[in-house]
């Protein structure tokens, strides 16, 4: 038995806790049911991505936080699990590919939580949810998922698993009460095993924009026989006799994947944040079953992060008032990507940010310093120039950058 399951077997809340596993609207707020996790209050977040491309070794995590430090970041935002494999010591998941499936000799997650503490940073466990492979060809490693338990992935209305492409994922169904459970699992052994300020879900959601599907092919996922069966238990119809319903359905899917997760870190880990990077608007995020704003409204998360990367101004406040609209007081870290070029765009982007929300978290560590993906991508001289000219530009202002007016 898992044991956050035998917890609750084990409690005095456990029916009423139990019950908030159901992914209807009937269950409630999770806020009426578990206490209010001690989150410590900060004026302002001043985060920073950093991807799993980015480090290699001990010494790259070291680097790593001295230029946060430098760069006047206090949230690292720290990628671990990519697609179901991790950069941290798991007993659940293989090593991360970039480390050949191998343990490096290091222990990436432990290593930046200690270089991070000791120059006062918070350090928060970036994981994307749902991706179960990238790329063309399938791990090598028998004990990665997508070997492990082919019969949890996505299935069309033809019985073919979905298939792989260039630069994009094969995603894991969260339609299925045991890949909620299984993703639930791995959340709580990063929470109890470190001592992360926070966890962020990424692709928590619906990866469906997949460019290798032809438009029109009428291609929709998943429909293998167990999830039509929940759903027909559900609606009593088939998804194609039920668009909305259908839609709907999954969304709720996702929902209950954060509910559970949520649920496990309030009986486990009540002080460490539970964050979520969303779609740019409510309409982007529906498309790919993710009600961002319900999470908010039902404190499923701490914050939400909208992934608003634009280099049009305009276009970038207008995406704030709708958050600010829709968010109300809850917590919004105002998501901004650095891009050459876009000095004075960027110094617009990140005062809006501030002044408006809870914070922002600038996308990525690679659009300011060298990492080792350099060696894959391998930027030419040009390139790396302007990275360095965008990094001496922007670092003096974003050091010093706080909100100018009071939220």
């Amino acid at each position: 038995m898992p044991r956050f399951v035998s917890f609750l077997v084990g409690s005095s809340i456990a029916v009423a806790t139990l019950a908030l596993v159901c992914p209807s609207p009937a269950c409630g707020a999770i806020a009426a049911q578990a206490p209010v996790p001690l989150i410590s209050p900060r004026d302002s977040e001043h985060a920073l991505w950093v991807t799993r491309w980015d480090y290699r070794t001990a010494a790259d995590i070291t680097r790593i936080a001295a230029n946060c430090k430098d760069a006047g970041i206090d949230t690292i935002l720290f990628q671990v699990r990519g697609n179901a494999t991790a950069s941290y010591r798991s007993s659940i998941e293989p090593w991360s590919e970039l480390f050949d499936f191998k343990d490096p000799g290091f222990d990436p997650l432990a290593n930046m939580i200690e270089a991070a503490h000791t120059g006062g940073m918070r350090v928060v466990a970036w994981v994307n949810v749902m991706p179960a492979w990238y790329g063309n060809t399938a791990p090598t490693s028998p004990s990665q998922v997508w070997n492990k338990h082919p019969e949890w992935l996505w299935y069309d209305q033809k019985g073919a698993r979905q298939a792989f492409s260039e630069k994009f994922y094969v995603s894991l169904n969260p339609c299925l009460p045991e890949v909620r459970t299984y993703l639930v699992s791995v959340i709580e052994e990063l929470v109890t095993r470190y001592q992360v300020d926070g966890v962020h879900l990424d692709y928590i959601r619906f990866p469906n924009e997949n460019p290798a599907i032809p438009t029109g092919s009428g291609i929709d996922y998943p429909r293998d026989k167990q999830t039509l069966t929940l759903f027909k238990g559900f609606s009593s119809k088939s998804p194609d006799d039920d668009r909305v319903g259908w839609d709907n359905w999954r969304t709720e899917q996702v929902t209950a994947v954060v509910r559970q997760i949520r649920l496990m870190m309030r009986a486990r880990k009540p002080r460490v944040e539970l964050t979520a990077a969303v779609g740019v608007t409510r309409a982007n995020a529906l498309t790919h079953f993710q009600d961002a704003e319900r999470w908010l409204s039902e404190d499923l998360v701490d914050a939400v992060y909208p992934m608003n990367y634009t280099a049009d101004s305009r276009l970038f406040g207008k995406r704030c008032d709708a958050w600010k609209s829709a968010a109300k007081s809850k917590r919004v870290v105002m998501g901004v990507m650095f891009e050459k070029g876009m000095n004075e765009t960027l110094r617009v982007e990140v005062q809006r940010a501030l002044d408006q929300f809870q914070g922002v978290a600038v996308f990525a560590y690679g659009s300011l310093f060298e990492t080792p993906n350099d060696a894959v991508d391998r930027p030419d001289e040009a390139s790396r120039a302007q990275r360095d000219a965008l990094r001496q530009a922007v670092l003096p202002w974003l050091r010093a950058m706080k909100p100018a007016t009071k939220r």
